[in-house]
């Protein structure tokens, strides 16, 4: 997916978030081997962990699904890279999806954990 692209299904995904009530903290925070599509708070004060896939069509597998256990794991690292220059208590914190799949869009909450489930 060319960059253009990525930028316009990430600003949608962001815009969704927000009409539910989300705050954006961050868009697009890099690190050494990973990066993090978009950093929200939800109405309880959570740091929110979003990274936004796309597809076409489902014909090889839905958006959601395509993120493997080696991108999961780049996301954390991303994440915890993050939070290491976080000042003051930490917040809970969780990682969500937002999945475009031949132009539905799809909010997955607590769509996988830190620990690897």
């Amino acid at each position: 997916m060319s960059k253009v692209l990525g930028d316009t299904f990430e600003t949608r995904a962001l815009e969704y978030l927000q009409r539910r009530r989300m705050q954006l903290v961050a868009r697009n925070v890099r690190c050494r081997g990973g990066e993090i599509d978009l950093e929200m708070r939800d109405e309880c004060g959570a740091l929110v962990f979003v990274e936004v896939r796309a597809r076409a069509s489902r014909r090889f597998a839905d958006a959601a699904t395509s993120i493997g256990a080696t991108k999961r794991m780049r996301i954390v690292r991303a994440a915890q890279h993050y939070l290491m220059r976080w000042r003051g208590a930490l917040p809970v914190c969780r990682f969500d999806v937002v999945a475009f799949d031949a132009g539905r869009i799809r909010w997955i909450p607590d769509a996988f954990r830190a620990d690897g489930t």
